[in-house]
């Protein structure tokens, strides 16, 4: 017996293929919505994919039809697309949209927006709850449109039920921004020592795209409006994902560790690396879901691994994660200044 109708947007990203598989296999009548109406691989036959470029006037609402029982968002961004799904009260049973742990912002108003200042790394509690505060909504960054987009949401009450997921760093294959790539790329370059800032000790809290798949499985389930942290089980520190990579790759490598924010440059900047920990308490998620993770980061990390050295292969790393130079710089992989480093280290320690 079929659940009812669900509608991904954003189907074939890296959360939405994961959605999909999870929706299906929980008894929902799935259609895949995608710009390019792409298929996964590995999604059941009776999935209905379909072209859609939800930004297009109308295209949305016409392709819905007679609506659906749950609409679940991967792609809303801002104000624009929250008062597009409220707009759909009383055409869907309620909505499932992905926002983002960079909305919140710790006691003396820093958050993800001010990192790069001095001192602008956020000291957020450790767990942080849903009820930590969060920057102010707007048109700005990332985190302010994801908060902008959080209120209208909820603002629509209950003529629309919106389950609202914080996500944390979301791994896993097929990631546009894949932070495993930089431990990941340099075992194969055959680097055999690396230099971690702040002790090896930043932690960034992951979220494994089968573990996001599981919170919207269960929303799309109990009807509500509410925001949940949405977060692996554990939050490792840089250190750990860095041996656990190299555990995949059944090597060993010499690591660095230097107290305090990068010496010079890049050198020992990871796309994990933070001044103070970011760790989401995803008891809410339990309480309120009866969610329990489907996977850890390390049992995860075998999979993302073998993707990555398979999207690399033959390939530089600019051309397979274009993101990835966007967010990061070439200094992501600048191994000649962190040989200078090293050697001046090493003669240092002599």
């Amino acid at each position: 017996m079929s659940r009812g109708h669900a509608w991904v947007l954003g189907a074939t990203g890296q959360i939405g293929r994961a959605a999909v598989r999870a929706l299906t296999a929980d008894g929902w009548e799935v259609t895949a919505a995608s710009r390019g109406g792409g298929r996964d691989a590995t999604w059941d036959a009776g999935v209905r994919a379909v072209a859609l470029d939800r930004d297009e006037d109308g295209a949305l609402e016409k392709a819905l039809g007679d609506g659906c029982d749950v609409l679940v968002d991967m792609v809303a961004f801002d104000g624009a697309h929250a008062r597009q799904v409220t707009g759909l009260a009383g055409r869907i049973g309620s909505a499932v949209v992905i926002s983002s742990g960079a909305v919140y912002e710790d006691a003396r108003g820093r958050s993800f927006d001010t990192q790069a200042e001095p001192d602008g790394f956020p000291r957020y509690p450790v767990p942080l709850p849903e009820t930590c505060g969060t920057v102010a909504p707007g048109d700005a960054t990332y985190g302010t449109r994801k908060v902008l987009l959080e209120r209208e949401t909820l603002a629509a009450g209950g003529a629309l039920p919106v389950t609202l997921l914080r996500a944390g760093a979301v791994h896993g294959p097929y990631c546009r921004t894949p932070r495993e790539l930089y431990f990941v790329k340099r075992l194969l370059d055959g680097r055999r020592r690396r230099v971690l800032a702040y002790g090896g000790e930043s932690r960034f809290h992951p979220l494994h795209v089968s573990n996001a798949a599981e919170l919207i499985r269960l929303a799309a389930r109990k009807l509500g409006s509410r925001v949940l942290n949405a977060a692996d089980p554990e939050a490792p520190a840089v250190a750990e994902i860095a041996s656990a990579i190299d555990g995949a790759f059944g090597r060993g490598t010499e690591t660095v560790l230097i107290d305090g924010p990068a010496p010079e440059g890049q050198v020992g900047e990871t796309p994990w690396s933070g001044a103070h920990p970011v760790v989401y308490d995803i008891t809410a998620a339990g309480e309120q879901l009866g969610y329990r993770p489907v996977t850890g980061y390390v049992e995860s990390l075998p999979e993302t691994v073998e993707w990555l050295a398979g999207e690399l292969a033959g390939r530089d790393w600019r051309e397979a994660f274009p993101k990835m130079l966007r967010s990061y710089g070439e200094g992501l992989f600048d191994y000649a200044a962190e040989d200078a480093w090293l050697a001046a280290y090493d003669r240092g320690r002599r």
